[in-house]
């Protein structure tokens, strides 16, 4: 007979595979939206808050997950902000597929042997040919729905960006970034992407918070001004004018 509580091998296998399917949904879900909460992530997955967590205590014994305290931007509310979890360097890792040691020792020798200066110049190439496509993006619709636009476009080169309403202008979110470790080390790619964003949307454009930096999310703010002129920059102005 069997023991109480005892489970026949493929029962196990079967639970095991739904728990490490819905853990992926869920760290699936942090990449997407960034930092978030059990009740974000218990709404957005039609799970229970109980089961959230239960999930994400595996992740964070994994190092896939973290717990933060969560950052306000403006006025704070009373009490305390609810805890978020955010994705470990680790558990980036389980989604980038790219070659970032191969990418940081290539910019690494283009330093060594013809100076900083063309590592920024790499940088502005590189982020110009991008440019084309979200420019094309942005063309295509009314001035208020741009940034949106251009976070449907970043998205689809795996940025995981969002769009949202913030105190006097906008939030341009990217929730992942293919490039962090590389970035970690040469920020003059950020600096790059945050010139073509400015120059996209035909205004100064202030970056807040880097994923390459530690931060959960990288976060844009674009003043209200961006939504009521149409901007007046060319792609291919993208990697040279400042921000």
């Amino acid at each position: 007979m069997k023991n109480v509580g005892e489970a026949p091998q493929e029962e196990l296998a079967a639970g095991s595979r739904s728990d490490r399917s819905t853990r992926n949904r869920v760290a699936r879900s942090i990449l997407d939206h960034g930092p978030s909460t059990v009740a974000d992530l218990a709404k957005r997955l039609g799970l229970t808050q109980a089961a959230v967590r239960r999930h994400l205590d595996a992740l964070a014994h994994e190092n896939v997950v973290e717990p933060r305290e969560q950052r306000v931007y403006g006025a704070r509310t009373r009490g305390r902000p609810a805890k978020v979890f955010a994705l470990t360097d680790c558990g980036r890792d389980a989604f980038d597929q790219s070659y970032d040691k191969l990418a940081a020792d290539a910019l690494r020798w283009i330093t060594e042997h013809h100076g900083e200066g063309a590592v920024v110049a790499f940088a502005k190439a590189r982020i110009a040919a991008q440019a084309e496509t979200y420019k094309k993006a942005i063309e295509a619709v009314p001035a208020e729905r741009r940034t949106e636009a251009l976070a449907k476009a970043l998205t689809t080169d795996g940025y995981a960006a969002t769009a949202r309403s913030a105190p006097v202008g906008e939030q341009l979110c990217q929730h992942h970034c293919p490039v962090a470790h590389v970035a970690e080390q040469f920020p003059q790619l950020c600096e790059a992407e945050t010139e073509m964003f400015s120059a996209l949307l035909g205004t100064h454009v202030q970056r807040l918070a880097t994923i390459a930096h530690g931060d959960g999310v990288c976060t844009t703010f674009i003043p209200r001004s961006t939504t009521q002129h149409p901007h007046s920059a060319s792609a291919s102005t993208a990697g040279r004018n400042p921000a």
